[in-house]
């Protein structure tokens, strides 16, 4: 189940309690779904228990246990506890959401998959010390809190608040991509590398292997017209030794991934995540394009489709990270 899907359920869940006569409110437009905070469980927490509780005159814990009977049998959902003064945490059952379901939601949100609001409202200050690593970092987290609807201020002021460990030499030897990439993808904790591994073409430079698998998914774009054929989102079945069930799986972790960076002030693992994406990608390539005399069919077609979902993904995490995702590599 995506996060758009999970929020749909929340909100069929307010409006079968409204139907119900449980609570009088209006039905909101939207549910705003993200990884539990500190003391919540499970996959995602919603805290529109709490939106509710005013207009419908109860008190946020008795709207949260009303909606919780609803959403614990809805399909997708393993188990919904509420915890704090209302917050409603909810496990996933592990059923993976349809290839068709998932590709279309991320076709059409494009590189903005995986925005949201769960920051919305908040102000991140961040205090950093002048070393071009934490600048870097600083400049990475602007976007990605931004993508979760938050803002941030940096400044030098003490005391700092964010200091990762400096770089051991001056990373704009290495070219403004690659020198992001070796500052944004280690830690903060960790002491970045800064050497030519991270400009040479091969499957060991991680950074390639990102961008690299963005341009494949932009030329099999440009290989299927070529052949008169466009993606269309549908189920991808398994071929052998692909394995686009890893890819949907990361692809549907992409919003968390970003909620927690956002929420944890942390790059790195959005960098890390880009290159599972890049893996799994890669791994299902091959099998998009029609071979010998074979005709284009729907199962080429929902390939490709498949394949330029994950391109949005990786354009969009490269572009928060501040680096370019080139189209021919």
């Amino acid at each position: 189940m995506t996060p758009v899907e999970l929020s749909r359920t929340v909100l069929r869940a307010v409006r079968r309690a409204v139907d119900g006569g449980e609570l009088s409110v209006a039905v909101p437009r939207r549910a705003v779904v993200a990884p539990p905070g500190p003391g919540g469980c499970g996959d995602y927490a919603t805290s529109i228990a709490l939106q509710l509780a005013r207009p419908a005159g109860r008190p946020p814990l008795r709207v949260a246990e009303i909606l919780r009977q609803h959403l614990a049998g809805a399909d997708g959902v393993a188990d919904v506890v509420v915890t704090g003064p209302g917050f409603i945490n909810i496990s996933l059952d592990g059923t993976a959401a349809s290839a068709a379901a998932l590709t279309r939601e991320i076709l059409d949100a494009g590189p903005a998959y995986g925005h949201a609001d769960s920051l919305a409202g908040q102000v991140v200050e961040l205090r950093i010390p002048y070393d071009v690593r934490a600048e870097v970092v600083a400049d990475a987290l602007v976007r990605i809190v931004g993508s979760q609807g938050g803002r941030v201020e940096v400044s030098h002021r003490e005391p700092v608040n964010l200091r990762p460990v400096p770089a051991p030499d001056d990373p704009a030897l290495l070219g403004p991509a690659a020198a992001r990439w070796a500052l944004l993808h280690p830690a903060a904790h960790d002491r970045p590398r800064i050497t030519a591994d991270h400009l040479v073409q091969r499957e060991s430079n991680p950074l390639f292997r990102v961008r690299y698998a963005y341009a494949r998914t932009r030329a099999l774009s440009r290989n299927a017209a070529d052949l008169g054929f466009t993606s269309v989102p549908g189920d991808v079945e398994e071929e052998p030794h692909q394995t686009p069930a890893l890819l949907l799986s990361t692809l549907t972790d992409h919003p968390r991934v970003l909620a927690r960076a956002a929420a944890h002030r942390t790059p790195d693992s959005l960098a890390r995540h880009l290159v599972g994406v890049a893996d799994a990608v890669l791994a299902v390539l091959p099998a998009v394009l029609p071979r010998g005399d074979e005709k284009p069919s729907a199962a080429h077609r929902a390939r490709l489709a498949l394949a330029e979902a994950a391109g949005a993904v990786l354009a969009g995490g490269l572009s928060l990270l501040g680096i370019d995702a080139p189209d021919h590599l």
